[in-house]
């Protein structure tokens, strides 16, 4: 049946990549976003129970934990309940409610029951589980893929760093490199990247129909509603947005998802730099048994993992961008176009994750070929040429840039022994002549 299911999914995340991201499903499923708002539903209630309001003020707490077991042991058959609830109810969120309520008869503590979703729209509940679930599931299963990743750039960048490499600028070469450091600047960049992400708070709106906590003032005029809600919010480790409309400004989530894409970008940019490597001979593929790379070409081992992530990167990045422009903008105190948009939080995540192990996968079946880099650096004698004239610089030799110009522009290839003629044939003192004859395409490669 499971098999069936997969065949017949319509979102590749759902069917050919499911098993690479089924983690996602207690996070951005129906079931989880059902399992969130249940929770969000209850601890709200607790909170007020702590306050108390009066009429909570008799509420036995030693009942919070066995409420907090209604989300934590929270199954399948119960989000079915809650479905056949919205059937009659026509609304998702009030079918929460009700599911919760029916609960409270069950334990016993009915009377208390009109206190579940006191006061609330149905965006206190929405815009505070879709970003619990976010900070939760990038936390628990994005981070530790992303984490993966650059922790094996890192240990590559580390054992390659005193590889001599030809640089490519234009598709021209260019003065040498090395290896270690080109992996490093994706390994910095990435970094970079998550440092700036840690500063983007998970923000929540809470705050009644439209803002203003018009029914828990009316009900309530002597407490800090405000109050209660920031520390409410903050307790679930989300930042309150304050004053909003009807539902959260989105602002911070933006934020966010523009800090995602701008990481996909950055891997983009490696994958297609592997890719560009692999097609120049710098490195061979590990075969694994039994696999094809071509169906009609024997001799073929494609990069594959380096295209899927690639491909599945800008799927996802298409998808961020769409999020972080469309759900900022609402008219006047709200529209319900942030509601159908929303469910789609968790697909470009997953699409992320498929990309995220298609690399590590691409990453660990790298071999170096330095007799490719080093053919192609004993190929290119041209390079130093930038060194040469700039020493010549250095002892005020006349028109160096232009000599070295007139040099490596001809037709004819540029070569060690055309390099020592050049340097014999200047007039300038022997030690000189010896410090540019120790330059070669292997050693000019800076700090």
């Amino acid at each position: 049946m499971e098999n069936n299911y997969a065949l017949k999914a319509v979102s590749p995340i759902d069917g050919r990549y499911k098993d690479k991201v089924a983690a996602l499903e207690n996070y951005f499923s129906e079931y989880a976003l059902i399992k969130y708002r249940t929770r969000i539903e209850i601890e709200y209630f607790i909170a007020l129970c702590e306050l108390p309001l009066k009429q909570l003020s008799s509420f036995d707490k030693g009942m919070f934990e066995r409420l907090r077991d209604v989300y934590r042991n929270f199954s399948e058959e119960d989000a079915m309940e809650v479905k056949e609830i919205e059937k009659t109810t026509n609304h998702d969120v009030k079918a929460v409610e009700y599911f919760i309520k029916r609960r409270f008869e069950k334990l016993g503590i009915s009377r208390y029951s009109e206190f579940v979703h006191f006061g609330l729209t149905s965006q206190d509940i929405n815009n505070t589980s879709v970003p619990l679930s976010l900070l939760e599931g990038i936390r628990d299963v994005y981070m530790p893929c992303l984490y993966d990743v650059v922790g094996t750039l890192s240990a590559l960048a580390d054992e390659w760093k005193d590889v001599p490499m030809l640089a490519h600028t234009h598709g021209q070469p260019a003065s040498p490199t090395r290896l270690g450091k080109e992996i490093n600047v994706f390994t910095v960049r990435l970094q970079e990247q998550l440092d700036l992400l840690a500063t983007i708070p998970y923000a929540a709106k809470f705050g009644g129909a439209t803002g203003n906590f018009n029914a828990h003032n009316a009900a309530y005029p002597e407490i800090d509603w405000n109050n209660f809600a920031r520390e409410f919010v903050g307790n679930l480790g989300l930042k309150r947005s304050y004053p909003t409309t009807q539902i959260e400004h989105y602002d911070h989530l933006a934020a966010l998802f523009d800090n995602l894409k701008r990481i996909n970008t950055i891997l983009i940019d490696l994958s297609r730099d592997m890719w560009s490597y692999i097609s120049m001979e710098y490195f061979k593929q590990k075969i694994k048994a039994g696999e094809v790379g071509s169906s009609a070409m024997p001799h073929k081992v494609n990069p594959i993992d380096f295209e899927n992530a690639e491909g599945n990167l800008g799927v996802a990045n298409a998808v961020y961008s769409h999020l972080s422009s469309k759900l900022p903008v609402s008219r006047l105190q709200r529209d319900l176009t942030d509601s159908t948009v929303l469910r789609n939080v968790g697909v470009p995540v997953a699409h992320s994750i498929i990309a995220l192990k298609s690399l590590k996968k691409g990453l660990g079946k790298l071999i170096l070929n330095k007799a490719a880099i080093d053919r192609d650096l004993d190929n290119n004698w041209a390079v130093v040429a930038e060194g040469i004239q700039t020493i010549l610089r250095r002892e005020g030799y006349p028109n160096p840039y232009e000599a070295l110009k007139a040099l490596t522009r001809t037709n004819e290839s540029v070569t060690h022994e055309s390099i020592c003629k050049f340097i014999d044939d200047l007039e300038i003192s022997e030690s000189v002549k010896e410090e540019l004859r120790n330059i070669t395409p292997h050693n000019y490669i800076g700090k």
